[in-house]
């Protein structure tokens, strides 16, 4: 199982500076000019690429986390969802929640749903079936796992 979680924590590390290039934030300092926001792209549940914990970081932060999570391409609906919902109640305690567990959460929703596709095709392989149906089954992080190695390793 830790295993699964250095492969996520080692992923996510690997895709932090695309998305900090990728998606400009901009902040008003205070004498009116325009000032980069510091960075704060979750990696983790727990914490950010600033190294900041997610209990420690202004609501700004908290903010700009969540808007990065939304501008990413690959982000599933019930992650938007879920995403949209905490920027909606406008609390940093609603935006600490999703970070620290509701993203978990919500990617293993979007996760299922992918798994559910992989076992409509009525094309696949008798072991890749009964991979899907265990992983279906499983934790996020065996969710997780089967979907970005697994399923490729069944078949091979």
């Amino acid at each position: 199982m830790r295993q699964h979680r250095a492969a996520l924590i080692i992923a996510a590390g690997a895709l932090a500076p695309a998305l900090l290039l990728t998606t400009p934030a901009f902040a008003t300092g205070a004498a009116g000019a325009t000032t980069a926001a510091p960075a704060a792209t979750v990696t983790n549940t727990t914490t950010t690429t600033t190294d900041i914990p997610v209990d420690e970081m202004s609501e700004d932060d908290l903010r700009i986390a969540v808007l990065r999570i939304l501008a990413d391409a690959r982000s599933g609906k019930a992650v938007v969802r879920e995403a949209n919902r905490a920027l909606d109640a406008g609390t940093a305690d609603a935006l600490r929640a999703f970070l620290k567990t509701g993203l978990r959460l919500a990617q293993a929703e979007d996760d299922r749903v992918a798994v559910a596709r992989i076992l409509a095709d009525p094309t696949i392989s008798s072991a890749l079936r009964k991979a899907a149906e265990k992983a279906i089954e499983g934790t996020p992080e065996e969710l997780r796992y089967f979907l970005e190695t697994g399923r490729y390793e069944v078949d091979a």
